[in-house]
């Protein structure tokens, strides 16, 4: 059964700073090939709560990251050129009372999805059907970037909701996908991507109508290549 089609593949090297918009990308076991392998991090926490976000930085979003022949490169909000090194985690430290220090997954072996700062799977995907839907319960108008979505599906007009895709296999180019559950959304989506500014009215109508639930986290059954347009079909 065809689902869509893919409208958007984004990909976030460096966790929390705006991404780039790919035309098709490998996609590995753990997620898309290159797809938040940098990340800041606090060294005095543990786990998740390690993680330095647009959360705690909003300023973070208006930084560019880009991967070109694996080499990264980032873009600062005034257009200069920046890397990966101390300089830039200097740069953003005034920003917040947490230490920052910084990482790069290079993961020996690639399956080995604990080595990235993914969330609760490796593949986020949203449809166009939904955005539509939640701008008119917000009642304003509704940028996809706010949910750092890296699969935007354009949805077919056959009725089926994206409860009816969890635990079901997803196809798209040669790769597939298993539908793992819904993705409960936080104060990330407040976060305008171009103003910087808040507004947590969003967050609040997600939670009443939705019940934080917004986009489904999918994770990788078989590795391959991925590109826009390509269709999205389900397993019977």
């Amino acid at each position: 059964m065809r689902l869509g089609v893919v409208d958007e593949i984004n990909r976030f090297p460096v966790k929390s700073l705006a991404g780039e918009k790919l035309d098709s990308c490998s996609v590995e076991s753990c997620g898309l090939k290159g797809d938040r392998v940098y990340a800041f991090y606090d060294e005095s926490k543990t786990g998740w709560d390690s993680f330095i976000t647009a959360r705690d930085i909003p300023a973070m979003l208006a930084y560019e990251a880009k991967l070109s022949n694996e080499q990264l490169s980032i873009t600062s909000p005034d257009g200069r050129s920046l890397s990966w090194d101390h300089a830039l985690a200097e740069e953003l430290q005034p920003f917040t009372k947490r230490k920052i220090s910084m990482s790069a997954y290079q993961a020996p072996h690639p399956e080995d999805a604990k080595l990235l700062s993914v969330d609760a799977a490796s593949i986020l995907i949203i449809t166009d059907d939904s955005l539509r839907k939640l701008e008119r319960l917000w009642g304003k108008e509704l940028d996809q970037r706010r949910f750092r979505a890296n699969l935007i599906v354009t949805v077919d007009d056959n009725g089926l909701k994206e409860s009816e895709w969890i635990g079901r296999t997803l196809s798209v180019g040669d790769a597939e996908f298993r539908a793992e559950g819904f993705c409960e959304r936080c104060s990330m989506i407040t976060i305008d991507p171009d103003s910087l500014e808040r507004d947590p009215s969003l967050l609040r109508k997600v939670n009443e109508e939705l019940g934080l639930n917004f986009g489904v986290y999918a994770s990788v059954v078989k590795p391959g290549r991925i590109s826009v347009g390509d269709g999205v079909f389900m397993e019977r």
